[in-house]
C-alpha cells in the first residue's frame, strides 16, 4: 500500500504521496494541468535556474536580518543539490500550466522545502519548521521568480545554441576550402548564371551562419535584465528597500552571468520584448538553415537525372518500394525544424501580444516556445554538421562539364562584344546546340587566343579589369 501525508492549502486537504517532495499546490497542478505531457523535468536548465533564484533570495533574506541564518543554510544546500542534477524528477508539472508560472514557482518552492527540512533533520510536510511559501519565497512573487529563472535558463541554452552554431559554420568553412578549385555554374532563377567554385558557393554558407550567430549573441545580450524584487507588479511590496541590490548581486554569484537589475521595475514586468526579439533571431537561423538545406537537396539532385553536383553521405535506404533509391534525409530532418521554429515564433508573438496590464500571464507557453526553438535548433545544427556536410564530395567532371556546356559563359563576353552580340550568340547556342564558344570565332568577334582566356572559367570567379579600346 503506497503511503501519503495530508498537506493543506487555501482550498483544502490533499493526500500528496509520503516519498514526493513536491507539496499540495504542485499535486494540484498536476490533476489541473494534462496539456503537453512534458513535465517541468524535461528543462534541466529552467530547475537549475529556479534553484539559483531561490538560492538567492534566501542568502539576501538572510543578511538582511529576515530570515534566519539555519533555514537559509538549509534552503541553499537544497538548492545546491537541484544544481547538482538531483531531485530533478520532483518537477511534475507541465510545462504549460495557468496562473503565470506560479505552479512552477510552487513546484520549487515545495520540493527545496522538504529537501532543506530533509537535511535539517525534519520530515517532509513539517512546514512548522520551514514553510515553502513564508521561507521559501520570501521577498518574492512568481511574477519576478519565473521570468528571471526564464532568462537564466535561456542564456544558458543559447550558449550551447552558439556553440552547435559555430561548429556547423566551420563544418561549411573547412568545405569552403577544400572545393576552392571546383569550377561549376552558378544560378539565378534556377537558370544558368555564371561560373563559380564549389569553394564559394560552401564559404558564403559558412559566412551567412556567422552573420545569424551574431544575431544571437545581440539577442542574448538583451536577455541578462531581470526583474528580481519586483514582486507582484514591480512595486517590490513585502520586500526590504535594499533587496533588489541584495539578491542581484547574489544572483551573479551564483550563476557567474552578468545579471543587472531592471531600471523600471513595473515596466519589465509587464513587457515581454525581449521574448518577441529572441524569437524573431532563432526564426532568422531557421530561416536560413532551411534556404542552405534547400541548396544541398538541389545539388546533390539525381544520381543521375538532376544537376548531380555534390554527394552527401548515405544515411539510410530511402525507399520501401524503389530498391537504391538514397534521399536526403539530414537536409529534409532540418527543413522540418525550421517550420517548427517559425511556426514556434508566431506562438510566442501571439503569446507576448496577449499580456495586459501589469502582467503577462503567457510566459509559461513563451518560455516552452523558446526552449523547443532553442534545443532543435541546436540539434539539427550539430546533426546537419556531423551526419551531412562532413562527408559531402564533390561530382568535379560533373560540374566542369556544366560549365563548359551552359549557355552562361556568354556573359562574360558582354565587356569585349556588347550586350547586343552576346544576346545573339546565346540565342544562337540556345537553337542549335553548338557551344558559344564555336559560334563567336565563326562569327570572327574574337580571336582563339581571345576566347580561350575570356571563356576559361577560372577567369571567371572574381573580378576582372577589362580595358575596351
Amino acid at each position: 500500500m503506497k503511503e501519503y501525508r495530508t498537506e493543506h492549502d487555501s482550498l483544502g486537504e490533499v493526500l500528496v504521496p509520503a516519498d514526493a517532495y513536491y507539496g499540495v499546490q504542485t499535486h494540484r497542478a498536476m490533476d489541473n494541468f494534462h496539456i503537453t505531457g512534458i513535465p517541468l523535468s524535461q528543462y534541466p536548465r529552467l530547475i537549475n535556474a529556479l534553484a539559483y533564484v531561490k538560492r538567492a533570495a534566501a542568502e539576501a533574506n538572510a543578511s538582511l536580518g529576515l530570515l534566519d541564518e539555519a533555514k537559509a543554510r538549509g534552503i541553499a544546500r537544497a538548492c545546491e543539490d537541484l544544481v547538482s542534477g538531483r531531485l530533478h524528477d520532483q518537477f511534475v508539472v507541465d510545462v504549460i500550466q495557468g496562473g503565470a508560472g506560479t505552479s512552477a514557482n510552487m513546484n520549487a518552492n515545495e520540493v527545496i522545502c522538504n529537501r532543506a527540512l530533509e537535511l535539517m533533520g525534519y520530515a517532509k510536510g513539517e512546514y512548522e519548521h520551514l514553510h515553502p511559501l513564508n521561507d521559501v519565497n520570501m521577498s518574492q512573487s512568481t511574477n519576478d521568480v519565473y521570468p528571471s529563472a526564464l532568462n537564466i535558463a535561456i542564456i544558458l541554452e543559447l550558449r550551447e545554441l552558439m556553440d552547435a552554431m559555430n561548429h556547423l559554420r566551420k563544418a561549411f568553412a573547412g568545405k569552403g576550402g577544400e572545393f576552392c578549385d571546383v569550377i561549376k555554374m552558378g544560378r539565378t532563377q534556377l537558370q544558368d548564371a555564371v561560373p563559380m567554385t564549389l569553394g564559394q558557393e560552401f564559404s558564403a554558407w559558412a559566412v551567412t551562419i556567422g552573420e545569424d550567430l551574431q544575431r544571437v549573441g545581440e539577442a542574448e545580450g538583451l536577455v541578462y535584465e531581470i526583474n528580481m524584487g519586483a514582486t507582484a507588479i514591480g512595486t517590490g511590496l513585502n520586500s526590504h528597500p535594499d533587496y533588489v541590490r541584495t539578491v542581484t548581486e547574489k544572483l551573479v554569484e551564483h550563476t557567474t552571468l552578468n545579471l543587472k537589475s531592471s531600471p523600471d521595475l513595473v515596466e519589465a514586468t509587464q513587457d515581454t520584448g525581449v521574448y518577441v526579439q529572441l524569437s524573431g533571431v532563432l526564426k532568422r537561423v531557421a530561416v536560413k538553415l532551411s534556404k542552405i538545406c534547400n541548396d544541398l537537396r538541389l545539388l546533390s539532385s539525381g544520381p543521375r537525372c538532376g544537376l548531380g553536383e555534390i554527394n552527401l553521405p548515405p544515411m539510410q535506404p530511402g525507399s520501401s518500394i524503389m530498391p537504391g533509391k538514397v534521399n536526403p534525409v539530414i537536409p529534409e530532418v532540418v527543413n522540418q525544424v525550421a517550420f517548427a521554429v517559425i511556426g514556434q515564433d508566431v506562438t510566442i508573438s501571439m503569446a507576448c501580444e496577449a499580456g495586459q496590464l501589469e502582467l503577462n500571464v503567457m510566459e509559461p507557453v513563451i518560455g516552452h516556445s523558446l526552449f523547443q526553438s532553442m534545443n532543435m535548433l541546436r540539434r539539427a545544427c550539430l546533426t546537419l554538421a556531423d551526419k551531412c556536410v562532413s562527408g559531402i564530395t564533390a561530382n568535379r567532371d560533373r560540374c566542369r562539364e556544366l560549365v563548359e556546356n551552359s549557355i552562361g559563359l556568354v556573359t562574360a563576353l558582354n565587356p569585349h562584344i556588347g550586350y547586343e552580340k552576346s544576346a545573339e550568340i546565346a540565342k544562337e547556342a540556345m537553337a542549335s546546340g553548338r557551344s558559344v564558344y564555336d559560334i563567336v570565332l565563326e562569327r570572327g568577334y574574337l580571336s582563339r587566343e581571345e576566347l580561350e582566356d575570356i571563356l576559361k572559367p577560372e577567369n571567371m570567379v572574381s573580378p576582372r579589369y577589362v580595358c575596351r579600346s
